[in-house]
């Protein structure tokens, strides 16, 4: 018989978030980075007005769910609190990926944006460029803030 805690479901909100966060950050990135490779002189510009869809209505959801479980895993488990290193690392690096995405990533999206309203290509391709380069360092910190979760080192 399955028997399944709180902390079971916990436990699958968070890692569904997890993936929907990370996997999401992947494919974006493989998108915007096809657009500014692409032929196809209106790429960047169809790329950069989905942003302001996908980041509210996909991302955002996905970064508070994965907090909102992760804070309910430790609550309910003896095993954890927030005073253990590994805990610590990996909300660090949870910190830092999403004050990227908030400062720097918004930031650039909306430069990326004006540049298309009114039809700047060359600006709209630096600034999706420099947004490319961002994400690339948000994917890095949430690969490393899943290792730590999952390894747990100093436990």
């Amino acid at each position: 018989m399955l028997s399944v805690t709180l902390y079971d479901w916990l436990l699958f909100g968070h890692v569904l978030a997890a993936m929907v966060w990370v996997g999401g950050a992947l494919l974006l990135s493989l998108l915007a980075w096809q657009a500014l490779r692409s032929a196809d002189e209106h790429a960047v510009g169809r790329f950069v007005v989905n942003l302001r869809v996908i980041g509210p209505r996909v991302f955002a959801p996905a970064v508070v769910l994965l907090l909102a479980f992760g804070i309910g895993m430790v609550a309910d488990s003896s095993a954890w609190d927030f005073g253990q290193t590994w805990l610590q690392v990996g909300v660090g690096l949870f910190a830092a990926a999403f004050l990227v995405g908030v400062v720097l990533l918004s930031q650039t999206a909306v430069r990326a944006e004006r540049a298309v309203a009114r039809d700047d290509r060359p600006a709209a391709v630096r600034a999706l460029r420099l947004w490319c380069r961002a994400y690339t360092s948000v994917l890095v910190l949430l690969v490393a803030a899943t290792w730590v979760m999952v390894a747990k080192p100093g436990l």
